[in-house]
């Protein structure tokens, strides 16, 4: 039996708002049909109304679920070499811990209306949460290791993992410019272009990451003494640090630079001039809680970047809740609400590959359908997330 749900608005984000449209939805969740209040034949049967706006689910690119036992164990505005110590320190938990915690957030994740992750993993901790998940997650292993002489050892322990999370959609990523060797990106790029897959790596999320890149100072030469990591042998290229790596990702996989809080316009340039696929993810909740910093959005959305949004992980921001990401991009920088929405929806759908099913109020799809408030001017203010489907 068809489900016909009406509201103020709707926004198919493939196609123009309605105004008063109705929205037809079967049993397993299958757009029926999207009309305008106009086109709707009211004898097909009863409409629910709903004072607000109809749109589709959310999707979140960026996630780290197996640090959601470590919510509000760190102080904001540590910056990014402090804060990575502390993960390090207290990432270990005893497993039943672990699974309770993961749980709890992807239900917070599907109440908050998100419909699809993509889940940043280091362990195969998560995957029993996953794969029963009402959620579609695609897991992007995460290997590191800066030390050169060990990038097939790393390389080996993350193929081992991808294969321990299949069949679940998953691919093997660098972590960072500053934590991956040129002989595990060339090991990790041969890799996604043999499988054509996904690439995700968290891009210039501190300025101490574009002063390592340029003459090697900053916070990261100190947080590898910590570690015990010689890095004699980096010498620094003298750019920042995007210019410096993007050569060593391949040209065609569809990738995803996350956080970019400090990348540049000529940056920007740089990566695009030369490379195709490329998605921005923005995460301003964990930006705001570590640097204290906004990256330059309207730069990227100026320049005509694919532009996606993520939460980061429980331990950097205090809800995984993509609606509360669009928030803080409209309440600081003005960012309207249509442009948000293709950002936290069909954008992100694209990168993943995942467009045919989710990202728009599509007929044929089954991308979940939310409802908010949204005022005449477009503002979302304090409007919450309700899921109807």
């Amino acid at each position: 039996m068809t489900r016909y749900i009406s509201a103020d608005q709707v926004f198919p984000v493939s196609s123009a708002p309605l105004s008063g449209g109705v929205v037809g939805v079967s049993a397993d969740g299958t757009v029926a049909g999207v009309w305008s209040r106009a086109e709707f034949d009211f004898s097909k049967g009863p409409v629910e109304h709903h004072q607000g706006a109809l749109i589709p689910g959310l999707i979140n690119t960026h996630c780290h679920l197996e640090l959601s036992h470590l919510r509000g164990k760190f102080p904001t505005h540590t910056g990014l070499p402090a804060f990575v110590q502390l993960v390090m320190s207290q990432r270990e938990a005893g497993a039943d811990t672990l699974a309770e915690a993961m749980s709890a957030a992807d239900r917070e994740m599907f109440e908050h209306g998100i419909v699809a992750v993509g889940d940043i993993s280091n362990t195969i901790a998560s995957k029993g949460v996953k794969a029963t998940s009402k959620i579609y997650y695609h897991t992007f292993v995460e290997a590191l290791g800066f030390n050169p002489l060990r990038a097939a050892e790393i390389f080996q322990r993350s193929l081992q993992l991808e294969q321990e999370f299949a069949p679940l959609p998953v691919s093997i990523v660098p972590h960072a410019p500053y934590s991956v060797s040129a002989e595990l990106f060339s090991l990790i790029s041969s890799h996604a272009a043999e499988r054509n897959t996904l690439l995700s790596i968290h891009n210039q999320e501190t300025a101490d990451e574009n002063r390592f890149f340029i003459n090697g100072e900053g916070g990261f030469p100190g947080l590898y003494e910590k570690l015990g990591l010689d890095i004699g042998f980096f010498k620094p290229p003298g750019t920042n640090s995007l210019p410096a790596y993007i050569a060593r990702l391949p040209k065609d996989q569809r990738k995803l630079l996350v956080h970019n809080t400090f990348t540049s316009a000529s940056d920007y340039l740089t990566a695009t001039s030369a490379y195709r696929n490329i998605y921005w993810c923005l995460c301003p909740g964990a930006n705001r809680y570590i640097e204290d910093r906004l990256p330059d959005v309207r730069m990227l959305a100026d320049s005509g970047a694919l532009i996606t949004l993520g939460t980061d992980s429980l331990a950097s921001n205090t809800t995984l809740n993509i609606f509360a990401e669009m928030k803080i991009l409209q309440n600081e920088l003005g960012i309207p609400f249509e442009t948000l929405l293709r950002w936290a929806t069909l954008n992100g759908a694209e990168f993943l590959g995942i467009d045919e099913q989710f990202g728009s109020i599509t007929p044929g799809k089954k991308p979940g359908l939310n409802l908010v408030r949204i005022d005449a001017r477009g503002h979302i203010g304090d409007s919450s997330v309700r899921r109807l489907v």
